[in-house]
């Protein structure tokens, strides 16, 4: 269904450049604290499928569109994606992905004023070692106040065996 003019009015953001990377998104008007932004959108596939898609593209995972999902598929926004899949990443985001019977919605987690880029914190989960090119890899540049430097969620410390 095309979108109207009068519906895209309406809308709560718009995509334009970015200052931290690429495309970004942007608050058009004053979206209160827990408000449904938009919905994540794409392809459903495997992981297995996604890593398949990123090697094929020539390309690392961490220049996909991918977001998981908590039965284990990945929802691929570079396919029949939306919009959301240019919000970029902030270590201290002003929205927040919330996954409700297998979608994914983006959600205000604070006033945000018209201007503002909407943002959340990817916490990129990746089993192997955080070494210094890795997370050179998955570099944040966010700039937020308390900004780790990287998109990947810490890893979680080994209990010692006692």
């Amino acid at each position: 269904m095309p979108t109207t003019s009068a519906a895209k009015a309406d809308q709560a953001y718009e995509v334009k450049q970015s200052p931290i990377h690429g495309n970004g998104v942007f608050a058009r008007r004053h979206i209160e604290p827990g408000e449904r932004i938009v919905e994540y959108k794409g392809e459903r596939i495997s992981w297995d499928e996604a890593t398949e898609r990123a090697e094929k593209a020539g390309g690392p995972v961490n220049h996909t569109f991918y977001f998981s999902l908590a039965d284990g598929r990945v929802i691929d926004g570079g396919r029949r994606g939306n919009e959301a899949r240019w919000i970029n990443h902030a270590c201290s985001p002003n929205c927040e992905a919330y996954e409700e019977d297998g979608r994914v919605y983006i959600h205000a987690l604070h006033p945000i004023e018209p201007g503002q880029e909407l943002n959340y914190n990817y916490a990129l989960i990746y089993d192997e070692r955080h070494t210094p090119a890795l997370k050179k890899k998955f570099e944040c540049r966010c700039g937020t106040p308390g900004c780790s430097g990287t998109m990947l969620a810490p890893k979680r410390r080994q209990k010692k065996k006692t």
